[in-house]
């Protein structure tokens, strides 16, 4: 099934369109127990005012949007993205514009305990409180079409970046076992995300029966990966019982700290097959799905975080910028497909993804 989405990867991106503007709102939802989910939220408007700047500091670039702008009529198709470890809703802040773009309502948490905004040691290790943000960003949405407008819920899907892609898996049916994961960083303690284990509770007594529950939502009828992590500890009997297309898209240019082998390269190897399509980017650390840097960016960061201003570098001779396009239309085309959707007439198609893919399925 999954060799025919590969195939319509680029064909239906010649019937994509761009909408006029992008709005914007920010909601703050109120989650388990205190857990308070502060949500970005990206959709299309036919407003023409002057837009305002988001997600730009020092550091990273921003982008245009109408905040609080009136939605366009009628139902839309819904994105909900996670975001890594220590990150926020501006790391994908440029796909869901690209995504509004194609018609698309987004939706953007920042998880507590593991966002920038939000680093308390307890609620980071409360892991599994991960996919219900997700789930009480979506069911907000879709009870409430003021906020971005009417929400298609036969067409959800999600992504996520890093954690994040640990995130939506979680929601696509996938079963985590803790003790699976610790057993496997004691052969792999270099890798990064056998060091946050600590900080994300992996290695808690308490944490395993909250780990291994079902945390599945049925609504959710597409995940995409984005270089994601901690995947060698889900169960490889859970894995099997995916039946939803999955988008797996990993670093071409990894390092021995995220190697894609071992994260993307076992949920290829376990995922039924007909449902998973595949691709290595040429060019992509696995720091190039998150914003776009500024020219002095790296620098800044250094100079604040030493050693952290990995984040702003690239593999390659494409540019982040070039990156996150050819990923866009990779996304864009395998939603689009594995939602049924056609976007509505409006002014630029996007080119087709060329370089560096490779389907499995």
């Amino acid at each position: 099934m999954l060799k025919r989405f590969a195939v319509l990867l680029t064909g239906l991106l010649f019937c994509s369109h761009i909408f006029a503007a992008v709005g914007f709102r920010q909601l703050t939802l109120n989650g388990s127990g205190s857990r308070s989910i502060e949500v970005a939220v990206w959709y299309p408007t036919q407003q023409t005012d002057v837009g305002e700047s988001i997600g730009e500091n020092a550091a990273f670039e921003g982008s245009t949007v109408l905040r609080n702008a009136a939605p366009v009529p009628g139902a839309h198709p819904l994105l909900l993205l996670s975001h890594g470890h220590g990150g926020s809703w501006r790391n994908l802040a440029w796909l869901a514009e690209e995504m509004v773009s194609q018609g698309y309502i987004v939706a953007a948490p920042n998880h507590p305990g593991t966002t920038s905004q939000n680093a308390d040691p307890k609620q980071a290790r409360q892991l599994w409180l991960r996919p219900d943000d997700l789930k009480l960003a979506m069911r907000e949405l879709i009870v409430d079409p003021a906020i971005a407008g009417e929400v298609d819920s036969t067409r959800i899907a999600a992504a996520g970046h890093s954690l994040g892609g640990w995130t939506v898996m979680e929601l696509a049916g996938a079963k985590f076992d803790a003790r699976k994961f610790n057993v496997d960083c004691a052969k792999h303690v270099g890798l990064s995300s056998c060091r946050v284990a600590a900080k994300l509770g992996i290695n808690s007594d308490a944490s395993r029966a909250p780990l291994a529950a079902d945390r599945s939502e049925k609504r959710i009828r597409a995940v995409i990966l984005l270089d994601s992590g901690l995947a060698r500890g889900f169960t490889r009997e859970s894995l099997a019982k995916i039946a939803l297309p999955v988008l797996i898209l990993a670093a071409g240019d990894d390092s021995p700290e995220l190697p894609a082998e071992l994260e993307s390269g076992y949920l290829v190897s376990t995922l039924p097959p007909r449902w998973v399509t595949f691709a290595r980017i040429d060019g992509a650390t696995h720091f190039s799905f998150m914003q776009l840097c500024k020219p002095q960016g790296e620098k800044l960061i250094e100079e604040s975080a030493p050693g952290e201003g990995v984040v702003c570098q690239d593999g390659g001779t494409f540019s982040r910028k070039e990156l996150h396009r050819r990923l866009a239309v990779n996304i864009s085309g395998f939603l689009n497909a594995a939602l049924h959707f056609q976007p509505q007439p409006g002014e630029k198609p996007l080119a087709p993804f060329r370089s560096g893919e490779e389907t499995r399925g």
